[in-house]
């Protein structure tokens, strides 16, 4: 065009200075420019400023590079919240590549699928797992046989850990983590990606009734969630963040990028328990920390000598992940935890719902605060559009509050899809929604709320029962530690709740079936009796690394147990 020939307001073109690709990755280059010296992550004895951090992640981008390892490439890491897994979400992106945390309780099978079908060709991980990535590429290598090229292994050292696992993994022939970053240069000139829907992260679901399914992320959700995550929570920059959720769990929730964009403190807790949380409280500054329902559990129902309270200080907490009953909302605010309530998926980059608090709710009486706050709520910024829709129609249900359709999501929130699955892709992008799989209802404030998964609602006599909400009465049984209810078969109904609970310390179990009447007599006090448990068992319930509950196990026991007799009057 012609030098002086005016353009259209919409006609203006990009370029190299006004436009580039959206990437969490400059949020880390920001952090090194203001606030070098300030304490970029915690590791028992081991600390690094966000200058250190930024450098360690260049030598560990250019150390990849060096080895072509770039775009198209994954690199698996299988660690616990230790620095390594963090600087993994900088350091492998800034070198083109995908990062895929693994889940660190997943047995050898599934982890050798997850790299087999990952193609990963480098393998991050911590000695304490060496064993567990070692048996792992045996299985695809005796599989594969003579077809199979072994990734890089590099074992990332902990001076908490016994050091014979180190050695053991070095004489097999890994690269120690400290040694590999030797080998990458501190000043490494990595570009951001051309374009912001290059994938940035994998992760896989839980593949709890078939193979798990590999999430691919890009660039540009991983951006817009990592800012949305403080503008729901009220962080602010220099908050103290202690890591009890995993980080290989949605990337910690995009929560390992948002900490960078705020210039915050990563407190790493290799273990978590409620002891190290109100000992990091207490003694590390800790302002927020992010935990399943089943941890906040914990600390509410922790042993006398490992509470510190009163806390220091306001601590922020977000939830997710199982709908969280209100009792243990209510529990958390009485001891003066700020307790956010969250909602979201793999496939939605975590969290992407909020329950946001309404200052009017603060006048309300306590069991009707928890109740509107035990809900799942409103969209993030980042997300577009929610709704629940008749999956039949993808006709938006009324405002309700009662009738149940499906949760669906459409925005820069849902992932890219799922990695070589095309039949999946098509199933969870029909209609042109994302189609999360949970049942919900939408309230008159257009706040939603899960009522269950579709695969977990029990079908009595033709009517529908939501376990979410019979667990969350039983969680006000002053015996109940934890509890999932599941369907099992009726010879009467159908199916009819089987509770299996854990009982709270101290609680006498010498009679479990008077314990169970008891239990079930409480339940009818509070439900429609025909949601009250016929049967409760007792003990220690199956839980993902991540802390849910794992339905799928109950249920096959429920199955194991047989139907339900039918009564005879």
């Amino acid at each position: 065009m012609a030098g002086g020939e005016e353009r259209d307001i919409d006609d203006l073109p990009k370029n190299t200075a006004n436009y580039t690709a959206l990437t969490p990755l400059w949020f880390l280059d920001r952090a090194a420019l203001v606030h070098p010296n300030r304490t970029s992550l915690v590791h028992g004895p081991v600390r690094f400023t966000w200058a250190e951090t930024y450098r360690r992640c260049r030598c560990l981008a250019s150390a990849l590079a060096s080895r072509s390892i770039g775009p198209g490439s994954t690199v698996a890491v299988i660690a616990p919240n230790i620095p390594a897994i963090y600087e993994a979400h900088f350091g492998v992106p800034m070198a083109g590549a995908v990062v895929n945390c693994v889940n660190i309780r997943l047995n050898a099978p599934t982890v050798a699928f997850l790299l087999d079908h990952s193609a990963a060709e480098v393998v991050m991980v911590d000695q304490e797992y060496f064993s567990l990535a070692e048996e792992a590429l045996k299985i695809i290598a005796d599989k594969k046989k003579g077809a199979f090229r072994p990734p890089l292994l590099v074992v990332i050292g902990d001076e908490t850990c016994d050091p014979k696992s180190l050695q053991i993994a070095l004489r097999k022939g890994a690269i120690e983590y400290e040694k590999f970053l030797e080998t990458g240069d501190p000043e490494f000139a990595w570009k951001p990606p051309k374009d912001e829907w290059q994938s940035i992260a994998l992760g896989y679901t839980s593949g709890t009734t078939s193979s798990p399914k590999g999430v691919v992320l890009h660039h540009r959700g991983a951006y817009l969630m990592a800012l949305s995550n403080p503008l729901i929570w009220t962080m602010n920059e220099g908050a103290i963040y202690l890591w009890t959720l995993p980080m290989f769990h949605c990337n910690g929730w995009c929560f390992t990028w948002t900490l960078a964009a705020l210039c915050a403190t990563s407190i790493c807790l290799r273990q978590v328990s409620a002891k190290a949380i109100y000992s990091a409280i207490a003694h590390q500054g800790v302002t927020h920390f992010c935990a399943a329902p089943v941890v906040l559990n914990s600390v509410v129902n922790a042993p006398p000598s490992d509470i510190i309270l009163p806390l220091p200080r306001t601590v922020r907490v977000m939830t997710a992940g199982a709908a969280p009953p209100p009792s243990v909302l209510a529990a958390m605010s009485n001891i003066g935890f700020q307790i956010t309530h969250t909602y979201g998926l793999s496939e939605t980059y975590g969290p992407s719902t909020v329950c946001t608090w309404k200052p009017e709710w603060s006048n309300l009486p306590p069991n009707e605060r928890s109740r509107l706050h035990a809900r799942q709520g409103v969209r993030y910024h980042a997300l577009e559009h929610l709704d629940v829709v008749d999956p039949k129609t993808m006709a938006p249900v009324p405002a309700d509050g009662t009738t149940l359709g499906e949760i669906v999501m459409r925005g820069n929130a849902v992932m890219k899809g799922y990695l070589k699955n095309p039949k999946a892709n098509q199933e969870a992008f029909e209609n042109g929604w994302y189609h999360s799989g949970d049942l919900g209802v939408k309230h008159p404030d257009n706040y939603i709320e899960v009522k269950d998964r579709a695969k977990d609602i029990i079908i009595s006599g033709g009517e529908n029962i939501s376990s979410l909400e019979v667990e969350s009465a039983l969680y006000l049984h002053p015996a109940v530690l934890e509890v999932s209810v599941v369907a099992r078969a009726d010879e009467q109904w159908g199916e009819s709740p089987c509770a299996f609970v854990t009982p709270k310390d101290g609680v006498d179990r010498t009679n479990e079936a008077a314990l169970a009447e008891d239990i079930m007599r409480f339940c009818r006090e509070k439900l429609p009796a025909y949601w009250v448990p016929k049967s409760v068992f007792f003990g220690p319930l199956p839980k993902t690394a991540t802390g849910k509950i794992k339905k799928h196990e109950l249920r096959a026991k429920a199955k194991q147990m047989g139907p339900v007799k039918k009564s005879r009057l």
